[in-house]
């Protein structure tokens, strides 16, 4: 029993020695997989042969690699960027990171490929935008002005505390909101909740052109035109030349003066008062101003 007590100890003594050892762990050498080791077969062909078979299978096996970083950077950007355009991008990325690859670099191709694809697709879309990178630029400086101004007292700021966080007169904070408030756009296309029933629809089902003439309309204009007859009626003999001659004849007011032997002002005075007598009738009548 004691014989076997000493055992344990020294074998104790042993591994805490061997624990404290000053001398470095072996490093373990990671095996490649059998994937990259027929990477580097089919670079190895490529690259004495130019096969062009050989070519599109190491194209092919890269493209993940384009959805993935179409897909991270689709984040970021509006809903009107369809995924599939950048891919497409990203692929002539791809193809033109595959043809100044230089394997004896010592990188693996997804580390040289990845900046490449995304500075194409980065390319493209400065191409696309139509709002100058001086406004873009612009946008942005008011966003963080914002996002500061809110973060440090808690509140949105005024125009005035705006243009001065920025450092800038109130005159240029307006022309540079102004400027930056023709760069938003919508689409058509993407879905929105309608007020009537919170049905997702297309944006363009919801909206309504003003100018269109539905049948409605021209039932209420037609109806419109047929009482301004009764109401102009109810006009004075002098009223009612004055906008015969204004809207009919095309006349101005200095003209109508000549015809009526009134002076210009007078011929003012009496449009503005006939005017005033149709709007309140018209009111009166439709409810319209």
């Amino acid at each position: 029993m004691i014989s076997t007590v000493k055992v344990k100890k020294q074998s104790r003594r042993i591994s805490r020695s061997a624990v404290g050892s000053k001398e470095p762990a072996t490093p373990q050498v990671q095996e490649p997989s059998p994937r990259d080791l027929s990477v580097q077969r089919d670079w190895v062909k490529y690259l004495k042969q130019q096969d062009p078979i050989l070519r599109r299978r190491l194209l092919d096996r890269y493209l993940p690699l384009v959805r993935n970083v179409a897909g991270r950077m689709a984040i970021n950007f509006p809903r009107s960027v369809e995924l599939c355009d950048l891919i497409n991008t990203g692929v002539i990325g791809l193809i033109e990171a595959f043809r100044n690859f230089d394997p004896d670099r010592g990188v693996k191709f997804e580390t040289y490929a990845v900046p490449r694809i995304r500075g194409a697709i980065l390319d493209e879309l400065r191409s696309l935008d139509w709002v100058p990178r001086s406004t873009r630029a612009r946008a942005r400086e008011i966003e963080r002005a914002l996002l500061g101004f809110e973060h440090a007292q808690g509140r949105p700021p005024s125009d005035d505390e705006l243009a001065k966080h920025m450092k800038i007169s109130i005159e240029e904070l307006q022309y540079s909101m102004e400027d930056v408030s023709k760069t938003s756009l919508l689409s058509l296309d993407e879905l929105i909740f309608r007020e009537e029933d919170n049905r997702q629809v297309p944006r363009i089902e919801t909206v309504e052109d003003e100018n269109a003439n539905t049948t409605l309309k021209k039932l209420e204009k037609s109806e419109l035109q047929a009482y301004l007859v009764v109401a102009l009626d109810r006009l004075t003999e002098q009223e009612k030349l004055v906008i015969a001659l204004y809207y009919y004849e095309e006349l101005t007011l200095k003209e109508i003066g000549e015809v009526m032997k009134i002076s210009e002002s007078r011929v003012s005075q009496i449009h503005t008062k006939a005017v005033l007598k149709l709007r309140g009738m018209v009111r009166e009548r439709f409810g319209l101003a």
